[in-house]
């Protein structure tokens, strides 16, 4: 019998659509037995619960008889949350990617009975517009090819299932990978830093940490100022743009316009995460009050308004409410006037960019990109009263719809960022929060020694991705390094095994997706980069801590493999690759500072917040405690009870330091000067 299936789903994205006339079916193999039983194609539809253009094809078509008849008459109608099943939607982008189309979402994909794809796009309007045909156009003229053309929808299946098999390119040239071309590699890319606005020239503006941590890292450690200035520019815009929420905090995910002013509403965990530890990593060098009041703001928010009902932090925040993209965040200078009254109402709107006419279709969104640098701290002062004001006028809006499932994934970017943060402000607080988090992880999210992906209603569900595993690794690796807790490294090194058995390709790398994970078709295969960071690339710089931290020859062995078996498309597509460039530093030049604690702990913890280290091992040790056997700091001890540093970088260590301004010379003089 035909009908909606979704009402039983967890995810908030797959219940937004249990009421729509179409007949849902949620990922799984009874979906494509019913399309095998009746002949029919699968339509599968793939969102997320923040997407705006997602909820714009729900409306028009979803949610519309007509449309909705269309649909259950010709197809097996499979709905997916891309958060919830990564796994499903990276196959199926990567098919309509082979297609020559750019991608994203709402991804629109048609399927044979048996999983394959053979044709697809993204989204499709009701009625004829932007030069795209109707969807009740498109979905009569598909299910007719699949009727009568059987010989060309197997030729596009074809085509397309060899297209998306994972192979790894040959790795010509990968002998020339060294320090320098990493250095030079960083220098190019960074020629892409729009001078006047930061982020990569052009429209729409990304945060890009993934590749703004590339050239932070390398452009410090080879001493290239105009790659870490344009990383410090870029986050500075970001943190005065109308892409920062300046009453509540927190970020969105994108901006559409090239000046960081105009948002795509929507705020994901994972975004805000991936700032708040870049921005620790600059501020650690360049000290700028608007760096670490955003860091501030972005942590009270995430743990004000992302904690999930039963604990963990929650996905993200729609773009829209009451069906308006940006509604609830924009102001008119009427509103701020009478909410604050004419004198501080003038005062704010003259600090905030608002005005009679608005800077955005009318309305004003809240920026200060006239300037990077604070008001005097009484005018600051000032302005955060005034915030704190209209913040509480917002609160009786109607709020975007809040995707409270927790990600195994992002909870673990989340976990690191806080730990990265709290240590560095000295803030326990913030570390503490990481602990509980982790600690949700792992009580509801882990059964029988495996992650579980997705959390939500009481329900863990769905199978965990290499994602889930490397960012939950590095995570425990962090709290390790920050508390001393051995219990976090244990799990490290057995969600590394777990990797290992389940994961682990013959040609080199980390599928997406488990072995025995038996409900998709193919497994990807990739270390490119993308919104979030790539599992490959974060195993990698795992693999390489946990050789320095432990001594394991398994764990160099594999991070070696991951090297070579990605260098052949590292190369091909460099600017896409950053995170295994940046891994590949670390790996190249692997630096472990071993501190063995004793008199002066304090002013050595305080020296290391004032130096970006990314990718170095920090460990703190007992006197009584070693190294590994293989470190260069093995049966190294503190000098006349005092704390001593020893930075090793590959085979040799330094000579003990026990003075916080040693510490931080020894550190930065450790940096290589560039070869140009």
């Amino acid at each position: 019998m035909s009908y909606n299936r979704l009402s039983q789903e967890t995810s908030p994205y797959l219940l937004q659509h249990k009421d729509n006339p179409v007949h849902w079916w949620p990922w799984g193999d009874e979906a494509f037995a019913e399309a095998k039983r009746t002949d029919k194609p699968v339509l599968l539809s793939v969102g997320y619960a923040a997407c705006h253009w997602c909820h714009v094809m729900a409306h028009e078509s979803f949610e519309d008889t007509g449309t909705a008849t269309v649909m259950n008459e010709l197809f097996v109608n499979i709905k997916v949350d891309r958060e919830e099943r990564p796994d499903v939607d990276a196959l199926y982008m990567n098919a309509l990617h082979q297609l020559g189309e750019q991608g994203g979402w709402p991804l629109t994909m048609f399927l044979a009975p048996n999983g394959e794809p053979f044709w697809g796009g993204t989204y499709f309007p009701k009625e004829q517009i932007y030069g795209r045909p109707t969807f009740t156009h498109v979905l009569r003229e598909i299910s007719r090819v699949y009727r009568e053309e059987q010989d060309k929808v197997r030729a596009n299946a074809d085509a397309l299932r060899a297209a998306i098999q994972p192979r790894l390119a040959s790795a010509a040239g990968e002998e020339h990978l060294n320090e320098n071309t990493l250095a030079d590699l960083a220098a190019r890319l960074s020629q892409a830093i729009d001078p006047d606005h930061g982020g990569l020239m052009g429209a729409p503006k990304f945060p890009n940490c993934v590749i703004l941590g590339f050239l932070w890292k390398v452009g410090l450690r080879h001493g290239i100022g105009s790659t870490i200035d344009g990383v410090e520019k870029t986050l500075l815009h970001i943190a005065q743009g109308g892409i920062y929420d300046h009453l509540g905090g927190g970020f969105a995910r994108y901006s559409v316009d090239e000046r960081w002013l105009v948002p795509h509403f929507e705020k994901m965990l994972y975004d805000n995460a991936l700032l708040i530890d870049l921005m620790t990593e600059v501020w650690k060098e360049r000290r700028h009050p608007l760096l670490q009041m955003r860091i501030t703001e972005t942590v009270e928010w995430l743990l004000r308004e992302m904690i999930a009902p039963d604990g963990g932090f929650a996905s993200s925040y729609d773009a829209d409410s009451e069906g308006e993209e940006g509604k609830f965040y924009v102001w008119s200078r009427g509103e701020i006037v009478e909410a604050l009254g004419e004198a501080d109402g003038a005062f704010f709107a003259e600090a905030y960019d608002v005005s009679e006419r608005g800077n955005w279709e009318g309305a004003n969104i809240l920026n200060r990109l006239h300037t990077m640098e604070l008001l005097s701290p009484a005018a600051e002062e000032k302005l955060a009263e005034l915030r704190a004001k209209l913040f509480e006028r917002r609160q009786g809006r109607v709020p975007p719809g809040w995707d409270d499932k927790v990600l195994a994934d992002w909870n673990g970017l989340a976990i690191s960022a806080l730990v990265n943060a709290g240590r560095t402000f000295g803030v326990p607080a913030w570390t503490d929060a990481a602990s509980k988090t982790y600690g949700f992880i792992k009580e509801r999210m882990e059964s029988g020694g495996r992650l579980l992906h997705s959390y939500r209603a009481g329900q863990a569900k769905t199978p965990a991705v290499a994602s889930d595993y490397a960012n939950m690794i590095d995570a425990a690796i962090a709290l390790y390094l920050a508390i001393g807790d051995k219990d976090k490294l244990a799990d490290a090194e057995r969600w590394t095994e777990v990797m290992r058995s389940q994961y682990w390709a013959e040609s080199g790398g980390y599928y997406l997706s488990a072995a025995d994970t038996g409900d998709i078709i193919i497994r990807t295969l990739s270390a490119r980069d993308d919104a979030t960071p790539n599992a490959n690339p974060i195993m990698f710089g795992n693999l390489t801590a946990l050789y320095l931290i432990t001594g394991k020859e398994g764990c160099r062995a594999t991070a070696e493999a991951l090297r070579k078996g990605f260098a052949g498309e590292a190369l091909q597509l460099a600017s896409l690759h950053t995170g295994y460039f940046s891994a590949l530093a670390d790996h190249l030049r692997p630096q472990h500072v071993v501190l063995i604690r004793g008199a002066g702990d304090e002013a050595m913890r305080d020296a290391l917040t004032h130096i970006s280290l990314p990718g170095t091992v920090v460990e703190w040790l007992t006197e009584e405690a070693s190294p590994a056997e293989s470190s260069p700091a093995f049966g190294k001890r503190a000098v006349d009870g005092k704390a001593t540093a020893y930075i090793c970088i590959g085979p040799q260590c330094s000579p003990p330091v026990t003075a916080s301004e040693g510490l931080l010379a020894s550190l930065r003089g450790g940096r290589i000067p560039h070869l140009a």
